[in-house]
């Protein structure tokens, strides 16, 4: 019985040629080998399974390969090469840097820079992860890596970068290699699977590619899986089956309850799956990605962007033509914001289940029942003239209703000193024209006029503080004017600015209704006075100094007599 090579290994590129998803870098590799433009130190950077390590070893093979292609690759067929496909070439070095990174390793790795090859032209050195050299070896490297012998040349690979020192960094080539396209992926799986005898459906590769996250090492250890999985006949559900991955007909099924705004089917559809075994955050950040496939494949210009099955891409466009643009930027917020919260969550569960009736509602929302009647409408007066002071009356909110059982007592008569209320759309626009505070008509007169004290007037005020939480403006401006309560039921604000009258105009939708359901009277008002007590003061005179200072200790006209000092 033969021993079984992994697909990872058994197929890993030997040529520049084989090398998948990386055209770009293996072009600039083999122009510098055919123009002999080799520099001394490279380093190969990258997500993991992506290549690095096999790019190196194709371009030390390569670059002492005694009869190298015309397309630049090795020949395969000199001693140099058959010494490296038999792994008996002494001529190139690989360090594992994550199990020999202290000085003494480099030290040894120094030493055998100093001999030359046997066979070709370069000793080549590779040290893979060089990031997990300590800063004592990358110290005792920088000499040798920055003026080598003419026959040494130095490979570095790293899937972090941002942890070799800059000084390294400063004597390499960087190659910055990239993720691996989903389309590539697959057309290599298919290619494998072809030798390997293996039937696959598109679809079935297309998972496997998308859960190998841009690694080809990956993409083949799960492709090996599933070959185990299903005797060599994979399919896309015994893949998803294999990989525990949720099918693409769930999340179809969460969409269209969210567009018929049907909660229950969201509700039975989550019940679903996790019954299955799936976890929650699983579902979601599926979710949110389903919902950006479902928004690229609207467009025909970002359809490239979505990488999944034929047959499959066909029913995301017909659900995408369903999906209003407005309606999918909400959903991915909404699955999105919930993806953050989910590990903070204490009830998991219920904050998936709250998403859904959110999603559902983005197309069928809950109607909202009409106010009982009409709030006040205020504009803020004109600024006063500095030196003045001003009074604004604001005109009476919403009454409160009083309860069923008890009967409203008569209201009082109306005071002399209230503002006529604007009737007419005519009138509002003229009252807002002239800069005076405007409402709709509302019935004042009516409701409950319980009395109350000024006590009672100031703690509902300070009550009302505690409900501000964004606008510190409002609050520091009700900190410092407190009400002073005067004749039928009105109360009175000393401000002294412009801006802070705006500001409870503004608000005093908000601030008289509390105060009157608290106060249980629909007749508080406000009326609103700007003060300017600035009073331009002269300076203090010497001598007006001196006669205050010897108020607080006399014994500076001792001290005055004695130094025979004056007051100037």
């Amino acid at each position: 019985m033969d021993n079984y090579i992994v697909s990872a290994r058994k197929y890993r590129p030997s040529t520049f040629r084989s090398v998948v998803g990386q055209k770009s870098l293996t072009t600039t590799l083999k122009n510098a080998i055919s123009t002999n433009k080799l520099a001394h130190a490279y380093l190969f950077c990258g997500p993991r399974g992506v290549g690095k390590t096999s790019c190196a070893r194709i371009f030390a093979k390569t670059i002492n390969c005694l009869d190298i292609t015309q397309d630049g690759e090795a020949c395969n067929a000199c001693e140099s090469c058959q010494a490296f496909n038999e792994q008996r070439s002494y001529n190139i070095h690989e360090l594992d840097a994550a199990s020999n990174n202290s000085v003494d390793d480099i030290r040894s790795l120094i030493d055998q820079v100093r001999i030359p090859p046997a066979i070709g032209k370069y000793k080549v050195f590779i040290i893979d992860e060089v990031h997990m050299l300590s800063s004592q070896a990358f110290n005792a490297f920088l000499k040798t890596l920055e003026e080598p012998p003419h026959h040494a040349l130095f490979i570095l690979a790293t899937t972090e970068k941002h942890k070799v020192l800059p000084t390294i960094l400063s004597r390499c080539q960087i190659y910055d290699f990239s993720r691996i396209s989903v389309a590539d992926m697959v057309e290599h799986m298919e290619h494998v699977a072809s030798l390997e005898q293996v039937t696959a459906e598109p679809e079935a590769l297309n998972v496997i590619a998308q859960k190998a996250d841009g690694g080809m090492r990956d993409a083949l250890s799960v492709f090996d899986q599933a070959v185990s999985f299903t005797n060599g006949n994979i399919t896309y559900q015994a893949v998803i089956d294999n990989l525990n991955i949720l099918d693409y007909d769930y999340y179809f099924r969460f969409t269209d309850a969210m567009l018929r705004g049907e909660v229950s089917s969201a509700m039975l559809t989550l019940n679903e799956v996790m019954g299955r075994g799936f976890d929650g955050q699983n579902i979601i950040t599926g979710l949110a990605t389903h919902f950006r496939d479902l928004l690229v494949c609207r467009d025909e210009a970002t359809l490239a962007l979505f990488e999944v099955g034929a047959s499959i891409r066909d029913r995301y466009r017909e659900m995408a033509k369903r999906c209003p643009e407005k309606v999918l930027y909400k959903a991915i917020e909404l699955a999105n914001a919930c993806d953050l919260n989910y590990k903070a969550s204490r009830n998991k569960r219920l904050l998936l289940e709250l998403t859904l009736i959110q999603l559902c509602q983005l197309t069928n929302p809950e109607p909202v029942s009409p106010q009982p009647s009409l709030q006040p409408v205020a504009t803020a007066p004109a600024a006063p003239k500095s030196g003045t002071t001003t009074t604004t009356q604001l005109p009476p909110a919403a009454p409160v209703l009083p309860p069923k059982e008890t009967p409203p007592p008569a209201p009082p008569k109306k005071s002399a000193t209230q503002p006529p209320v604007s009737t007419s759309l005519k009138e509002i626009a003229n009252d807002k024209a002239k800069g005076q505070a405007v409402a709709q008509p509302t019935p004042a007169e009516e409701g409950i006029a319980t009395p109350f004290l000024q006590d009672d007037l100031v703690t509902y005020w300070d009550e009302y503080l505690e409900t501000i939480e964004n606008n510190m403006y409002l609050k520091s401006t009700m900190i410092n004017c407190k009400p002073v309560l005067q004749e039928n039921f009105h109360f009175e604000v000393t401000i002294h600015n412009p801006g802070q009258q705006e500001e409870l105009i503004n608000n005093s939708i908000n601030i008289l209704p509390f105060l009157r359901h608290r106060l249980k009277n629909n007749h508080v008002q406000m009326r609103i006075r700007i003060s300017d007590t600035t009073e331009k003061k002269p300076a203090y005179t010497s001598a007006e100094k001196y006669e205050h200072l010897l108020e607080i200790n006399p014994a500076i006209e001792k001290l005055k007599t004695e130094f025979n000092l004056t007051v100037d």
